[in-house]
């Protein structure tokens, strides 16, 4: 992916073909990158496994060959001027989209096992283990959306249009757009949720790695229950952003764009992760030491622990 990735740079320099309002190398570089996030992402994730190493190891590899697959044909279609998604013009690309149709679903449950192996496992970092399984939940999700791009658009009937699918909502793929991203400015854009579902696959654990990062100069962050309730802070909110996306996109807003309800929405998330925040710092933790001391002193405990020896 880091070769395609750069094969993609060098094509969006020297290439000036536009499909669909963008750059026509604009894609392949886009999921290059993306796929080398998620690949090394998943990779760390599975190295933490205690057990299940091998069914680890072959979900790994059949997420690594789907993702190869799906980018040798994006860069095909790149190379050819052609649409790579939702294209049904002729016989060979309806093929070539129905392959990546297969492959995008045995990535998603190859990436569903390393899931499941995960929430399984036992991680003795608490504040880790849950920002891995929150995160690879999220990403789970994040790519669920994309089966939602393959749902037929207005004038868009099976079998007899050249397109059927989009990413936009409420508009035509390929009007105005945002810089970098592409995102659509005038209607919803499924890629939206799709980019922050997937990228809590690396936010999340970024979350923990800053956290402890900080420990040494922040007392309170040194105790990992705080890390812990941080992380699952973290991990609500971000649900939550990604809830409030994918709603969004769904009814056909812009991103920048956002109605008084979207507001107000994003208002009670901002609040809730602030007052959070300053609630798992601010409150005291019992020390463990004073608890453990506290039940031996209740009544009765003197005979509860007899009767444990």
């Amino acid at each position: 992916m880091a070769v395609t990735a750069l094969l993609s740079a060098v094509g969006l320099v020297v290439d000036d073909r536009v499909l669909v309002g963008a750059p026509i190398w604009a894609k392949p570089f886009k999921f290059s990158v993306s796929f080398v996030a998620y690949g090394l992402s998943l990779a760390w994730m599975l190295s933490l496994l205690p057990r299940g190493r091998r069914v680890g190891w072959w979900a790994g590899t059949v997420v690594a060959v789907t993702s190869l697959v799906e980018m040798v044909i994006i860069i095909g279609q790149a190379i050819r001027g052609k649409r790579s998604h939702f294209n049904y013009a002729t016989p060979f690309d309806t093929a070539l989209y129905n392959t990546m149709a297969v492959t995008i679903v045995i990535l998603w449950l190859g990436t569903l096992a390393v899931a499941v192996l995960l929430l399984r496992a036992r991680i003795a970092d608490r504040a880790s283990a849950w920002a891995i399984r929150s995160g690879i939940v999220l990403a789970l999700s994040g790519a669920a959306v994309g089966f939602l791009m393959t749902q037929p658009k207005p004038g868009q009937p099976r079998g007899a249009s050249d397109v059927v699918g989009g990413h936009s909502v409420g508009v035509p793929d390929g009007g105005p757009s945002m810089p970098l991203t592409g995102w659509s400015t005038t209607g919803g854009d499924l890629r939206i949720p799709h980019f922050v579902g997937m990228h809590a696959l690396q936010l999340l654990p970024l979350v923990v790695m800053v956290l402890a990062a900080l420990a040494p100069r922040f007392a309170r962050l040194a105790d990992d229950r705080v890390r812990l309730r941080l992380v699952l802070l973290a991990s609500g909110v971000y649900t939550a952003a990604f809830a409030l996306v994918l709603w969004q996109a769904l009814r056909g807003q812009p991103l920048i764009r956002p109605d008084g309800v979207t507001l107000g929405a994003a208002g009670v998330i901002a609040g809730i992760a602030v007052l959070g925040t300053y609630g798992v710092l601010r409150v005291p933790t019992p020390a463990r030491g004073k608890a453990t001391d506290a039940r031996a002193d209740a009544p009765g405990a003197g005979a509860s622990k007899g009767v444990r020896l």
